[in-house]
């Protein structure tokens, strides 16, 4: 065996890097779950976009609210959630619309779960620098924060089935 190449100083950064991944996983989920809220409350208190980001980067992202310490999120991957969200809603509408049932139209759906599917269709559109499946179990994840099996697996295949259209 090499000693440089799996030595002590080699196992000690694969650490570290996998530290510093981890962390980028949790403060991705973290900015996942905090825009699919600011998409919440902008919908239902029309507050304008500039507004809210800043509210949010001021008094929610890694904040201790009502003594729950929210974990710290990535700002960048916020705002681009966000604000790519809000510039293309009717686009990501309209690729949402077009996996539910005829009788079952966008509107109908719940507010939260139009959050989940928008900022999640958003990003299997827009951020093809992650994976697949990865926006998936995320935006399922975050769903079992509101909803049963039952929600949650309508969410999986909503966004399996956009993923299967804008990433051919």
């Amino acid at each position: 065996m090499d000693a440089a190449r799996y030595g002590p100083a080699s196992m000690a950064a694969t650490r570290r890097r996998n530290r510093r991944s981890g962390e980028r996983s949790t403060s991705r989920s973290a900015a996942r779950l905090a825009a699919v809220q600011a998409l919440y409350q902008q919908e239902m208190e029309k507050v304008p976009l500039a507004r809210l980001l800043h509210e949010f980067h001021q008094h929610r992202l890694g904040a201790t609210i009502e003594g729950v310490e929210y974990a710290e999120a990535e700002v960048d991957f916020f705002d681009d959630l966000v604000s790519g969200v809000d510039a293309r809603s009717e686009e990501l509408d309209g690729l949402i619309a077009a996996r539910l049932p005829e009788e079952w139209p966008l509107q109908r759906l719940d507010k939260p779960m139009r959050q989940i599917l928008r900022a999640g269709t958003f990003e299997l559109v827009a951020r093809v620098d992650v994976p697949t499946g990865t926006v998936i179990s995320e935006y399922v994840e975050v769903a079992k924060g509101f909803y049963d099996k039952r929600e949650t697996s309508f969410i999986n295949a909503v966004l399996d089935g956009v993923a299967r259209e804008a990433r051919k």
